[in-house]
């Protein structure tokens, strides 16, 4: 190429710089930080994605209240804000996948771990779907002592869903001068509720 060739050539070069600066056409912006939209669309958390905390898990800071059913007997802490329902004797109190069951009846002598092995443990295996077996202990509460009888079955199915929860039970049986009562404790296996269930089977009182 000759020297007049490259002259004019930067030349065109030059004046088409100036007339793209004067046109207010720039380059793209480099980006200062902040996300694009398509990088906060996929930063959000996905649908159905996991919790922080285990399905099942009651609060930390889940308040309690006292529950005492007509005509007296006995009173026992329960997690505020979950259903009650009452049949009978006895009274149920649910919220999502956990479940509390408490309830009064007459015994003519004190149920010992052998009674409610015998006697308590095949009509809970008839009610319990895969029912798997743990101990049956006797445990001391604040309320008294008790015996305790933990087990594993699945819940019912969802009436949504149709899913099946792997349940863990625990069932104390406290007795005082011809009553007793039977308190059942379930939720998920995956659950971290031994402080909650503490908290319900230490609060049980006779009235």
């Amino acid at each position: 190429m000759t020297v007049r060739g490259t002259l004019t050539m930067a030349g065109a070069i030059a004046t088409l710089t100036v007339l793209v600066g004067c046109s207010g056409t720039s380059a793209p912006a480099v980006s200062s930080g902040s996300p694009s939209p398509a990088a906060t669309a996929t930063s959000q958390p996905a649908a159905g994605a996991t919790e922080v905390n285990p399905s099942g898990d009651i609060p930390d800071n889940q308040a309690y209240v006292v529950f005492s059913p007509t005509g007296g007997g006995y009173s026992v802490k329960t997690p505020e804000g979950w259903s009650r329902t009452a049949t009978g004797t006895s009274t149920s109190f649910t919220d999502k996948l956990n479940h509390i069951e408490v309830s009064m009846s007459a015994a003519p002598t004190q149920p010992s771990l052998a009674s409610v092995t015998n006697t308590d443990l095949p009509s809970i295996q008839a009610k319990v779907s895969k029912f798997a077996m743990g101990k049956t202990t006797s445990v001391v509460r604040l309320g008294g002592r008790a015996i305790l009888l933990t087990y594993q079955g699945d819940s019912a199915p969802n009436q949504v869903t149709g899913k099946v929860v792997r349940d863990a039970f625990e069932r104390y049986t406290f007795y005082r001068a011809g009553k007793r009562v039977d308190l059942t404790l379930s939720g998920p296996t995956t659950a971290d509720n031994v402080d909650p269930w503490r908290i319900v089977s230490d609060s049980l009182r006779w009235s």
